[in-house]
């Protein structure tokens, strides 16, 4: 089969793929032909859920299977071993033809079984929330001193409530590709832990961001009005130290009353410490651009949130 009738057939499966999955079809770099997937247990309220992401090759499907990974942090041992042989089976069953549907199928199928299980309200109870990712890559470390990170968050200085406090705007930053790889920083100004959690869940109802392998963020707050309290804190999203690396750089930069989060797709090549680099830039870049970093001695960032609050 030549490289036309691989092309030819992989439009014609992404196509359906699409038609069929609607919102948990996702394209995370069409250039490069790399989908992402939500398959949950089929509830109401789904207890369980993966998300895997695909990647065509040029000679799939009449040489070779979909490279894949499978983001869910409840998903390991046994249970992942054996859904990958499944996988692994189905593609050898249907060598030359077309899979990704069986395999999500197949995925769906896993979850539904899981969801009867004796065990599920035990494992509910063990994992808690599943929307996070999966690391892809193991930090064996370097040079960073993590012990320089202050990432206690003093909530209890601030009313979690946040009455009256609305979700800040949100600014995207550029792209950031690397060995199909992708990184995109966001930032918003918030004045109040509640705002740091509005603007997670606004980020999330864009399917593309929610599917991401990782959403890295980290946070600064200083209310001058309410007793100097600073709030800050940082999330790695399974891309082990990365929240803390960004939290320091926040830190250095004396950066206040923002949130920044950097989301990356993970393209099936390991980057090791460039991945970080990526990271601190984008947050660096996205900061200098709303004016975060500026020349020393000046006030970085907004002077108050008095006026973010509802009238």
């Amino acid at each position: 089969m030549s490289a036309e009738d691989n092309s030819s057939l992989q439009r014609d499966e992404i196509e359906a793929l699409s038609a069929i999955y609607g919102e948990e079809w996702c394209v995370v770099d069409e250039d490069h032909r790399i989908y992402c997937i939500e398959v949950t247990d089929g509830q109401t309220k789904p207890v369980w859920t993966v998300c895997i992401q695909v990647h065509l090759p040029e000679n799939y499907p009449s040489e070779a299977p979909p490279e894949y990974q499978l983001n869910a942090p409840w998903l390991r041992g046994d249970e992942k071993r054996n859904l990958e042989a499944a996988l692994a089976d189905i593609y050898c069953e249907n060598l030359g033809e077309s899979i990704v549907y069986l395999w999500v199928e197949r995925i769906r199928e896993f979850l539904q079984a899981k969801t009867t299980s004796p065990d599920s309200k035990d494992d509910e109870l063990l994992f808690g929330i599943r929307q996070v990712n999966l690391t892809t890559e193991v930090d064996h470390g370097d040079d960073f001193d993590h012990s320089l990170v202050i990432a206690t968050d003093h909530s209890d200085h601030i009313s979690d409530q946040g009455d009256g406090w609305e979700c800040p705007e949100i600014t995207h930053g550029i792209c950031v590709t690397d060995r199909r790889s992708t990184f995109q920083p966001h930032l918003a100004p918030v004045f109040h832990k509640c705002q740091v959690k509005m603007v997670l869940d606004k980020l999330y109802e864009n399917k593309k961001i929610a599917n991401a392998t990782h959403n890295i963020y980290a946070y600064r707050i200083c209310r001058k009005d309410a007793h100097s309290v600073l709030l800050q804190g940082c999330e790695d999203d399974g891309e082990t130290h990365a929240g803390s690396r960004m939290l320091h750089l926040l830190q250095i930069l004396n950066a206040e009353n923002v949130l920044v989060i950097v989301s990356r797709w993970y393209g099936g090549i390991l980057l090791g410490p460039d991945r970080f680099k990526h990271i601190n830039n984008c947050t660096r870049t996205i900061l200098e651009e709303r004016g975060y970093i500026k020349e020393k001695g000046e006030k970085k960032g907004p002077k108050s949130g008095g006026d973010k609050k509802k009238r």
